[in-house]
């Protein structure tokens, strides 16, 4: 007997449907780009139970003839391409005619369809790959589809699911990103009944963006519009200075396809390397546009990454754009007057007064630093045998060593202290906390939004007591009391973030302590300008009380020795 066999339609489409359609959100985004291709201006998204019950999705596009309505349903049937020459010449999102026969095969799937010419509109139900009818129907011009019981064929795949919360919030971001991408169509989202968000026809991103993800994702933000040979970068980026603590804010579309881009993403942070301190990521919304053929989206099933003909040019082209405009911005902001200081590196606020945070500048203190432990009687009677001989640049405490000199990192070494202190109170649970007669207000996307949801009894048990008000919305009521009101909103993002890249999680409530530690530890320190003596001596004995007092919580070292022998060598002696 024959090893050997030919898969039927049925297991061939549900094999498909595990490499296009992983959760319900990939549902939605292949129906949306169907819409988009037919010349929608209006899409409607209703889902039901995070898209396992119900995901419809209607528009009113071009339609279909009932011929080219049963075509659609058969693997490989696309009106997109005809032939492989074709990927050069895309100009619609779908190519592949798998998604179809692929939803269709692990749900129970219902078209509706009509084209405009016709009488009557055609309706095709089919069930885990059978069709069960088709039939006449009355309907508008256009296309409604409805997926239920996704996934119920294969009930194997459910148990790869997250739970509803964060399979809604996929679904949430999926067409807001579609929303975005085209702003000349009108977009409707519902959620078990519940309206989400709609959004009219909009003349501009910034309009679109208010409206979709609240007109706060807007302020701060500066156009952006290049044009090389064959290239254009238009949308908006954050400011100098202005950054967060994961790339999950850069949102990047080519050809108005929203896509992941190691070549994108690589060039937007380089362009932000003088304007923003090691480790934060800028805000985008960036769009790319090139000819078809200098791009391949046929990289991957889901039609996220994408490669280009010439990279180099591609991020050398989206560097020079960025910079140009963050140049613009940081010029803008420099002080007119004569005799005012030269002007500093990208990243700095220019000519404002007082303290501030951005770019290394110089911070004012917070909080006291935690008290060092009371020393021996024997240490009280022994002075620190370093002598304090000032600071460099700031940032650098130097002191003279019977053995040489010695240059102490003042935010390195505070980090350590704070760090230590912050672990040993979330270890205990007795965390200082101080309630917020303004509670703070913070908007987040819908997947930033679930995980945060998720962790709020986490957060309660570390002094953050945070509230849900109203979809994707929160309300910060008490914070630890290191922490400046002002700089909640800051930090609980950057939190967020960690949450999502799975640095903070609640499984191991050990190592979520310890980074949460840490990442307090890096907000909680401001240095004065000057440092006395006294201040600095202090330093030095609570940084040598800790258990790991050479080395800053992110691992840099808090102090450089330069012994004599080091000396005579650099002086050649």
């Amino acid at each position: 007997m024959a090893k050997v066999r030919i898969l039927t339609d049925r297991v061939a489409n549900q094999i498909a449907a595990g490499e296009v359609i992983e959760r319900p959100a990939a549902v939605v985004k292949e129906l949306v780009e169907n819409a988009l291709d037919a010349g929608a201006t209006r899409i409607v998204v209703e889902f039901a139970h995070a898209g396992q019950a119900l995901i419809r999705v209607e528009d009113n596009g071009s339609g279909m003839s009932p011929d080219d309505a049963r075509m659609a349903l058969q693997r490989h049937a696309t009106s997109k391409i005809a032939e492989a020459a074709d990927l050069d010449r895309l100009g619609t999102f779908g190519f592949r005619g798998e998604a179809l026969p692929s939803i269709a095969s692990v749900s129970r799937f219902t078209l509706q369809t009509r084209e405009a010419g016709q009488d009557s509109g055609t309706e095709i139900a089919v069930h885990a790959g059978k069709v069960l009818h088709e039939k006449a129907c009355g309907r508008p011009v256009g296309t409604r589809i409805d997926v239920e019981h996704l996934f119920e064929p294969v009930p194997a795949r459910r148990k790869f699911l997250k739970t509803e919360r964060t399979e809604s919030a996929h679904i949430v971001d999926c067409v807001r990103l579609y929303a975005l991408a085209c702003p000349s169509t009108a977009f409707a989202l519902y959620e078990d009944g519940r309206l989400v968000f709609r959004s009219p026809e909009c003349a501009s991103l910034s309009e679109r963006i208010s409206e979709i993800y609240g007109r706060q994702a807007v302020q701060g933000l500066l156009p952006i519009d290049a044009s090389e040979p064959g290239l254009r970068l238009h949308g908006l980026v954050g400011r100098p200075g202005e950054g967060r603590a994961t790339r999950h804010d850069i949102v990047l579309f080519v050809n108005s396809r929203p896509v992941d881009s190691r070549t994108l993403n690589g060039a937007l942070i380089e362009s932000y390397r003088e304007s923003l301190v090691v480790g934060r990521y800028p805000v985008a919304f960036a769009f790319l546009e090139c000819r078809p053929s200098d791009v391949d989206v046929n990289v991957h099933p889901a039609k996220r990454e994408v490669r280009f003909r010439s990279e180099a040019q591609v991020r050398g082209f989206v560097i020079r754009s960025v910079l140009d405009v963050l140049r613009a911005s940081a010029s803008a902001s420099a002080p007119a007057p004569l005799g005012a200081p030269p002007a500093v590196g990208l990243g700095e606020p220019l000519g404002l007064p007082g303290p501030f945070r951005a770019g290394g500048a110089v911070e004012e203190p917070r909080a006291p630093l935690p008290a060092a432990p009371a020393p021996s009687d024997e240490a009280a009677a022994a002075p620190l045998p370093w002598r304090f001989l000032g600071l460099a640049h700031a940032s650098f405490a130097i002191f003279e060593t019977p053995q040489g000199l010695l240059l102490l990192d003042r935010r390195a070494a505070h980090e350590r202290v704070w760090y230590e202190r912050l672990k040993g109170q979330f270890g205990r649970g007795g965390v200082p906390v101080q309630r917020l007669l303004l509670p703070v207000t913070l908007e987040l996307n819908p997947v930033s939004s679930a995980v945060l949801t998720e962790h709020l009894g986490f957060l309660r048990e570390h002094g953050l007591e945070v509230a849900e008000f109203g979809r994707n919305f929160f309300r910060v009521e008490a914070l630890p009391s290191w922490m400046e009101p002002g700089d909640a909103e800051g930090f609980l993002r950057d939190l967020v973030g960690a949450l999502r890249e799975g640095r903070i999680s609640g499984k191991d409530l050990e190592v979520a302590r310890d980074e949460l530690a840490r990442l307090a530890a890096s907000k909680a320190v401001r240095l004065n300008a000057t440092s006395s003596e006294a201040e600095a001596v202090s330093l030095v004995g609570q940084l040598f009380a800790t258990e790991t007092p050479l080395s800053s919580p992110s691992g840099r070292p808090t102090c450089v020795e330069l012994n004599h022998n080091e000396l005579a060598r650099r002086f050649q002696k």
